[in-house]
């Protein structure tokens, strides 16, 4: 029988998930630099860890590089148009790269065991995903499909954690409970789309999440892994001395409303 592997320490976490930061700022870089087009999809069952992921990844980068994009339930004039239209107004242009919090993939799950599609709606998205996968990816976009997994009983722990938490119950919907009564239900509508949708152009990587500190890091390092970026270099800044003064004064402070000293009245005695 295998050694239990020993868990990871928080000064471990950090250190390296700083570290994958880091990297992740250079990726940024070399998109903007090279003009490079990279679509990250988050997939996985409510309280996975998708979220925190995403939060770590873009924690030092710049929202005007890198975007994330988490639609909401789509409009009435948008259930007319083709599924994938309102997800390919959100795909990255030049020197972009785009995190999907949920995904086109939303037909393949919730919208199947949910009822909010058709079983003919479900059947042709699991033909025509394969190929607009193609077509994004023989256009240059590097695309990279991660599927957070959680056991039933983390999921249970969570969701009860957030219910008893103030600051995450607005993470809990009745469509996330319903996750719970439908467990099997979810489960087969993911088999089914992964033997639909795991293909050479664009694979799944399943990422175990029950654990979700050692779930984000092998994320982040795998995604690097898989994007072909290198150090760009940036010429020497110099920050330039400051001008003597010209005869400026700033105009008296009773002239502006600035927001009340609320820091005095946790520092008083």
């Amino acid at each position: 029988m295998a050694k239990p592997r020993k868990r990871l320490d928080k000064a471990t976490y950090e250190a390296e998930l700083f570290r994958l930061q880091a990297e992740m700022v250079k990726v940024q870089e070399w998109v903007r630099a090279t003009g490079a087009r990279v679509v990250v999809v988050f997939e996985g069952r409510d309280a996975a860890g998708k979220g925190g992921a995403i939060k770590r990844i873009t924690q030092y980068l710049n929202p005007r590089v890198v975007r994330i994009a988490a639609l909401p339930t789509p409009s009435e004039q948008q259930k007319g148009q083709w599924y994938f239209q309102r997800y390919v107004e959100h795909l990255p242009g030049k020197g972009e790269m785009v995190l999907f919090d949920r995904s086109w993939y939303n037909r393949a799950g919730v919208e199947r065991v949910l009822g909010f599609c058709t079983p003919e709606e479900h059947s042709r998205f699991l033909h025509q995903c394969p190929i607009f996968e193609r077509l994004l990816v023989e256009d240059g976009i590097i695309l990279r499909k991660y599927w957070f997994s959680v056991s039933d009983e983390e999921q249970q722990r969570r969701f009860v954690g957030r219910i008893d938490d103030p600051m995450r119950r607005w993470k809990l919907s009745t469509t996330d409970l319903q996750s719970i009564t439908h467990w099997e239900d979810y489960s087969r509508a993911k088999d089914d789309m992964m033997v639909h949708t795991d293909i050479p152009e664009a694979p799944w990587y399943v990422v175990e999440g029950d654990v979700k500190k050692e779930a984000r890091l092998n994320m982040m390092a795998h995604l690097l892994s898989t994007i072909p970026y290198t150090e760009i270099e940036h010429p020497d800044i110099t920050v330039p001395e400051r001008p003597a003064s010209s005869g400026y004064r700033r105009p008296p402070r009773e002239l502006t409303t600035y927001v009340p000293d609320h820091v005095a009245s946790l520092t008083s005695d």
